[in-house]
Parts: structure tokens; C-alpha cells; sequence
């Protein structure tokens, strides 16, 4: 007999939240071939807070913010719709975000301690993309409270529809919105430059479902390394002063999840965002993917120490030509699983900007600051993914959020090498 999970999260509501302002309906947003590449796999954002930011649980001091938001956002209203020849394209016609409600029946620090990767999974709303879109909604976001107080904002699409930045840019405006503030990433729905893109990058037929079961079975822990951790490691090890933390992470779990894997040679897919690594840098707020996928090899990695693979990742990043974006973007169009296929791991040290992580300045009151975020990729393949994120901590902090097979998790929980810096391990269901 399998293990019957406690669901802890009960939906007591939906609505639908729509814009205050209406589009010309008439507007269409197409997708580009990035997108479609990743009609596979769902995107998800999680943002913690340790108490509730909106004064009450109704939502009414927070509606109206959000309605004025949205009404800059039409392609997140709006309904996916297949053209004649089969192309798949976002209408704008307002027909409103689902927003949810839900009561977690522990505490915050409870649920951090517990949670896995499947319970938290309970924070969002999904619903797969039926036979005939035009009605199906395909960004959704549920506020969850917990006991105590403590509340977590999920916001959820298909990842053909936009990345992790633009989820963050959208969560972060809307906190701006609700202080009056000024919006510092509006939206951008210019399309791709034309030096990464050809004439018929948009006009390609994918009507591919936006989410397929993948058979493997996986888990998900979070590792949360602190600065100093981080700098006694680099000083103990001597790694060269150049070395970011993500060449660092990525190295030290690169290996280590080799070890697990046991192979001797490996390959890994590198995933960068690269809005600011174009000669005329695209803004924080483009709406869409703006993510390069590349792959670096390397024989019994398992075997070679921290610097040197560090070493090679960071040659590889630093060395993103236009022309390798490019011939990345028209390879990954021919794939048909992105993340997971082989190991992917995923970069995200462009959301820190001038010092501060982006998705932890989403705050809806003064003094009330997000105490963790996840980001939670769908239907990924059984190589698995590896995300090293920013730290509320700031400086050299970083989050790292590891989903594998389950049999390989197990292994990499008490993995000496990655213990050495003493992590904190959350949402790894360990009770």
C-alpha cells in the first residue's frame, strides 16, 4: 500500500480578479519558438510571508491594486486561442485572472519544516489546457493562510507563456501598485530582437499540450547556504577569486549529483537569462522566455574538485556570445523536454539587482519582507533540476532548491560534502 499524503491545504473560494481598464480585445500576443519549446512544463512561484500583508484575509485592500495591475498586463487576462493553421496565440480579451483562496492548517514555520515538493504543489492552482482553450485560464493565483497568520501568494501559467523573471516582475509590481508606488519594471511586450530570431520564428505550428505527465517519480529539498558558509568554504578551498556563487553551487551539486547518478561522464544544461547579455539589454519587465539553454560536458566530473568545475562553468556563462544565444535558441526549438532532460540547472544571479534580490523586495507593507520564495518548474525530466536562487540573507547567501528521482534525493540529503556548509534544509518533507 502507497503512503496517503495529508493534504494540509483546504481552497475555500475562487474569483476572478479583472482588469480596471480594458484592452482592445482585437490584440493578440503570438509565441515565439522559445516559448513553444517549453509547452511541456508549468511554472509556478511561491512567495512566503510571515504575516498576512493585506490587513484581512478578503482581499478587498488588496483588490483594487491588483485590478490596476493586471490592466497593464492584457496577455495575463486574456485566453489562449489556435488559429486556423493551428497556431497557438493569446487573445486580450479580459476575461480575468482565477484567484483562489485557501486556509493551511499549520503554521508557517511548520509547513517550512515538513512540506515537500508535492504539498507545496497544493499552494497553487493548476488546471491543464483542455482540447479547447478559449475559456481556460491560464495564469491562476491562490493566497493561502496560515494558522497563525503567516501567508504564501502562488501564481502559476504554462511556461510558454512567460519565465521566472516575468512572474517575479508581475508579483513585485503588484506589491508597488498597492503602496502607491512607482512601477520600476513595467511590462514589455516587444518581441525578441531580430539578431536573435529569423523571419518565421513566430509563425511555427505547436498546438503541443502545455503539460504531459512525466512517469519519473521525484522529490524536491531546499538548501539554504549562508554568506559566511560561503566564504569560509572559498578561502578553505582555495577557489579563484572570481568564482560567483553559482559557479560555486553549481559546481558543488553538479558533482555531487553525479556521485549519486554514478556516471562517469556527464553533461549538464545550463539555463541563463539573458535580458541583460544582449549588446542593447532588454528590460527586467520583457514579457515572456528570455532564457538561453546550453550544455557543458565534462568527464568523471564526479572525481574533479569544486574549483576546477567551477572554474569551467563560469568560462562557460561569461562566454555567452549573441551568436551562441542564437544558435541555442533555434536547438532548443527542436527539443521536446527542456528542464530535466539532462540535468539542468538553472542560473538566477541576474535577479539580484544592485545588491538586492528582487523577488524578496516584493512587499506589499513596510517591515514585512518575504521570508522564502520558491520556484517550482512542472514536468520536468528524471536527470532533474537544480535552481540556485538569491538569498533573503543578501551578499553571497544563496537558496538552492534540488528536485531528483526519489531513490537519488535520499542519497543527496546526507551528502557530507554538501553538509559541510552547514545548510538549512527546508521543504524536503522531512517531519
Amino acid at each position: 500500500m502507497g503512503i496517503v499524503r495529508e493534504n494540509r491545504v483546504e481552497v475555500k473560494s475562487m474569483l476572478t480578479a479583472v482588469s480596471s481598464k480594458p484592452s482592445r480585445s482585437a490584440r493578440v500576443h503570438p509565441f515565439t519558438t522559445l516559448d513553444n519549446a517549453m509547452s511541456r512544463h508549468t511554472l509556478h512561484v511561491i512567495v512566503y510571508y510571515p504575516r498576512s500583508p493585506f490587513g484581512s484575509f478578503d482581499l478587498d485592500s488588496v483588490r483594487i491594486s491588483l485590478s490596476e495591475l493586471l490592466s497593464m498586463y492584457p496577455p495575463v487576462v486574456g485566453r489562449v486561442a489556435k488559429t486556423p493553421d493551428g497556431i497557438l496565440e493569446v487573445k486580450r480579451n479580459d476575461a480575468g485572472l482565477r484567484t483562489l483562496k485557501a486556509k493551511v492548517c499549520v503554521g508557517i514555520d511548520e509547513w517550512l519544516r515538513s512540506a515537500d515538493g508535492h504539498d507545496e504543489s497544493d499552494l497553487t492552482a493548476w488546471e491543464d489546457m483542455p482540447e479547447d482553450p478559449s475559456t481556460w485560464a491560464p495564469f491562476r493565483l491562490q493566497i493561502n493562510e496560515f494558522e497563525g497568520g503567516g501567508v504564501a501568494i502562488g501564481l502559476s501559467c504554462p511556461h510558454r507563456q512567460a519565465d521566472a523573471t516575468t512572474l517575479t516582475v508581475l508579483l513585485k509590481s503588484w506589491t508597488e501598485a498597492q503602496r502607491r508606488r512607482c512601477i520600476v519594471h513595467p511590462p514589455s511586450f516587444s518581441p525578441l530582437p531580430s539578431i536573435l530570431t529569423d523571419d518565421t520564428d513566430a509563425v511555427k505550428p505547436n498546438s503541443a499540450p502545455i503539460s504531459k505527465p512525466i512517469s519519473t517519480k521525484t522529490a524536491t529539498a531546499t538548501f539554504r547556504f549562508s554568506s559566511s558558509a560561503f566564504k569560509k568554504y572559498i578561502e578553505e578551498e582555495g577557489i579563484f577569486p572570481k568564482a560567483s556563487p553559482f559557479d560555486v553551487f553549481a559546481a558543488l551539486f553538479w558533482t555531487r549529483v553525479a556521485l549519486v547518478k554514478r556516471k562517469s561522464h556527464d553533461r549538464v544544461c545550463l539555463c541563463v537569462d539573458f535580458r541583460r547579455l544582449l549588446p542593447n539589454p532588454l528590460p527586467y519587465g520583457f514579457f515572456g522566455n528570455a532564457l538561453n539553454f546550453s550544455s557543458l560536458e565534462m568527464t568523471n566530473v564526479a572525481d574533479q574538485g569544486i574549483g576546477h568545475v567551477a572554474r569551467l562553468i563560469n568560462d562557460h556563462v561569461t562566454n555567452l556570445t549573441v551568436e551562441k544565444i542564437r544558435s541555442d535558441l533555434n536547438r532548443v526549438g527542436e527539443q521536446g523536454l527542456v528542464y530535466g532532460g539532462d540535468l539542468t540547472i538553472v542560473n538566477m544571479e541576474h535577479m539580484i539587482v544592485e545588491g538586492d534580490p528582487m523577488m524578496y523586495d516584493a512587499v506589499f507593507e513596510d517591515g514585512v519582507r518575504p521570508v522564502h520564495v520558491s520556484y517550482r518548474i512542472g514536468n520536468v525530466g528524471g536527470e532533474g533540476v537544480i535552481m540556485v536562487m538569491p538569498s533573503p540573507e543578501k551578499g553571497f547567501g544563496r537558496v538552492v532548491s534540488v528536485t531528483l528521482p526519489e531513490e537519488e534525493m535520499s542519497k543527496l540529503l546526507v551528502d557530507q560534502e554538501i553538509l559541510r556548509f552547514e545548510p538549512k534544509i527546508i521543504l524536503s518533507g522531512v517531519k
